[in-house]
């Protein structure tokens, strides 16, 4: 098969999270285990760091992964889903999965597909795995898909976890309330492997205490290791000044991950790296600091309050729950503008009753509905707003918002495009 033969053969065939929903999850390893065990347990061969949390996970994932590479580490990094192209998922120092690779692994395991019927998710695990192990990677940085206890990833045993902002997602799999929750996350936390929690959240920290203490896991809590002394942006940069409060060690950071949201991240990170440079990995501090202002060279990450242009200001940015659309919105009380026009859309199995009343009225809407069977219809989507005072028209395709949005945008005014990973996957 050709490459685009072989996707065409992973969307039709196995069923696909991102695209049907919570009929394509699998409540257990098995399939992770047996596909694991046909290619000889490639999970094994190689050393890596796990990465589970609600929101923040994805830019903890290549702010590390950006860390090892600078610090001369060939690095590997499983992410999902994508935003343009399927081998997004699968990088070594920032490069993509070779086609070649994804026909061939592809093509290789068709048997053992059609026998065993994986997910799509169990069968993109098993692939970067696999490249990981045969490129010889000297760590992978490994983030989880949904939850952490029963996420096709969670059959590594890794260096370090690290679990970041718990908040409303994806109930219908991982329970209705946030110690619910916290303890599917939890599941990723091994024994005698160190955790660290980027944010201290009341509710659910004892969740993370009692498991850490039943398998022995020294856990740091990084907002407790860390003093906000400096947060601002200017220039396109987050700038930071972080002081230990252990050692009273002042960092100076100067990020290209633009949103302020990522603060909580970078603590994480910063706790990591401690942790990580303890147990002997090199990370010394100037490429620490270099990496860090060069995440989305070195990773190619992107949707993370991406500006796209100035003329208007628009801006991308993945958030999708509401903890996402929480920090979105506070981002913006620290933007100057006109006027706001929200391009967004979501999927049928988020709760947008809880997550609309966080928008701001005042701004002009977008509702549309991406190009998938999961979601929303956009006239339901508008309706649902417009209950909530946000008011607004529909289109029925993701760009014929975004065009309607710029076309109506003065130059002082902000576009703002966010709601799915699926709409910013069009749009771009």
């Amino acid at each position: 098969m050709t490459y685009q033969e072989t996707l065409d053969y992973l969307y039709q065939q196995l069923p696909m999270f991102t695209r049907v929903g919570v009929s394509a999850f699998k409540k257990d390893l098995h399939n992770t285990i047996e596909l694991c065990n046909h290619l000889g347990n490639p999970q094994h061969q190689f050393k890596s760091v796990h990465i589970a949390g609600t929101n923040g996970k994805g830019s903890t994932s290549h702010m590390l992964a950006a860390i090892f590479q600078q610090a001369g580490y060939k690095t590997g990094l499983y992410t999902s889903p994508h935003l343009l192209d399927f081998r997004e998922r699968i990088r070594i120092n920032g490069e993509m999965v070779p086609q070649t690779f994804v026909t061939e692994f592809v093509e290789q395991l068709k048997p053992t597909i059609e026998t065993l019927e994986p997910s799509f998710f169990e069968l993109t695990v098993a692939m970067a795995f696999q490249y990981f192990a045969l490129e010889q990677v000297d760590i992978a940085i490994i983030e989880v898909g949904l939850g952490g206890r029963l996420d096709s990833t969670n059959v590594i045993t890794p260096e370090l976890s690290v679990i970041t902002n718990i908040s409303y997602d994806h109930m219908q799999i991982l329970g209705n309330t946030l110690p619910e929750i916290a303890s599917e996350k939890a599941g990723i936390i091994k024994q005698g492997v160190p955790v660290v929690i980027s944010e201290t959240q009341s509710e659910i920290e004892s969740v993370f205490k009692d498991k850490a203490a039943s398998v022995r896991a020294p856990i740091h809590f990084a907002d407790q290791e860390w003093l906000v002394q400096q947060s601002d942006f200017s220039e396109g940069h987050l700038h930071l000044g972080l002081q230990h409060t252990h050692n009273g060690d002042l960092k100076t950071i100067r990020t290209d991950l633009t949103g302020q949201y990522q603060l909580k991240n970078i603590m994480g990170v910063l706790s990591a790296v401690k942790v990580l440079q303890k147990a002997g990995w090199e990370l010394p501090e100037q490429k620490v600091m270099t990496a860090l202002s060069h995440v989305k060279k070195l990773t190619g990450l992107r949707g993370r309050w991406e500006i796209i242009s100035r003329d208007p200001l628009t801006i991308f940015d993945v958030g999708h729950n509401q903890a996402g659309i929480t920090e979105i919105v506070q981002q913006l009380e620290h933007m100057v503008y006109r006027h706001l026009h929200i391009v967004t859309g979501f999927v049928k199995d988020k709760e947008v009753s809880k997550v609309l009343p966080l928008f701001p009225p005042a701004a002009t809407y977008y509702f549309c509905k991406a190009q998938i069977p999961r979601a929303m219809e956009e006239k339901e989507l508008a309706e649902a707003a417009h209950q909530h005072g946000l008011r607004g028209h529909d289109y029925a395709t993701v760009q014929q918002a975004y065009q309607a949005a710029k076309q109506n945008a003065h130059k002082d005014d902000i576009v703002l495009v966010c709601g799915s990973f699926f709409v910013v996957a069009e749009v771009m």
